[in-house]
């Protein structure tokens, strides 16, 4: 069962540094949420808020209708930052939150094993995360998130840090893995072209809140990318970005 949000005249920052004031949001169960926007203007702040990890300043921000108080198995967090346990191999670091919720080891050993496969790594199980490529590593990293079964999946520029190659495979394998996956997403990114095939609908975040919300058509197939539709729906997310009227 996958979680809804709610977002009503937030305000977000750190002590008493304001990223963002008045913004109103929600967040549908099981979509697909991009959120992209210029550098500072709170992103990463909405998902820390999100995932609990960071209180709000103001205003309501509620999970299912209950206030966020902190963090939850039901919220799983992704990072640029794969955020692997050095010491641990890939199947052991997809165990790990697991091995937290008790599940016995015959158990979370079969699931992580399983979530290396869905991601192309069930021949790198024994691997460290030094002898894995940034790819593999955010393989890792997702199949781990997935292993624990959160409601929602909160995901920070996840792949900002990889090549261009390698970051159209890994959003190609995320949008394979999430087919299968009944799990909320909140998405953020830089990258209006990633938010566009990744995405249900993509909000573009300003330091005054949501500045709009593209819904987009046909998300998730390839085949669309570069046609009329999607390209309207660019020029949109572009305008907002930059204040600028349509062409």
């Amino acid at each position: 069962m996958s979680l809804a949000f709610h977002l009503e005249d937030v305000s977000l920052g750190h002590g008493s540094e304001i990223a963002v004031r008045g913004l109103d949001l929600d967040v549908r169960p099981g979509e697909v949420l991009v959120v992209v926007g210029a550098s500072g203007c709170g992103k990463s702040t909405l998902l820390r808020t999100l995932a609990g990890l960071l209180p709000s300043l103001g205003g309501s921000v509620l999970a299912d209708g209950a206030p966020i108080t902190g963090p939850s198995p039901d919220r799983a967090m992704v990072f640029q930052d794969d955020a692997l346990l050095p010491w641990r191999s890939a199947r052991r670091n997809v165990e790990l939150p697991l091995a937290i919720r008790r599940i016995p080891r015959p158990q979370r050993r079969a699931t992580a094993e399983q979530w290396l496969g869905q991601v192309g790594l069930g021949d790198q199980a024994h691997r460290r995360p030094r002898q894995l490529s940034g790819g593999m590593r955010q393989r890792v990293q997702l199949a781990r998130t997935l292993a624990g079964e959160p409601r929602a999946v909160l995901m920070d520029e996840p792949f900002g840090a990889l090549d261009a190659q390698t970051r159209g495979a890994m959003q190609r394998l995320l949008v394979d893995v999430l087919k299968n996956t009944p799990a909320t997403v909140v998405f953020v990114t830089h990258d209006v072209d990633e938010a566009l095939f990744i995405g249900d609908r993509v909000a573009v975040l300003a330091p005054g809140g949501i500045r709009t919300i593209v819904d987009v058509p046909e998300p998730r197939d390839p085949a669309t990318r570069g046609t009329p539709l999607v390209r309207a729906a660019r020029e949109s997310l572009l305008a907002a970005l930059f204040q600028r009227s349509p062409a």
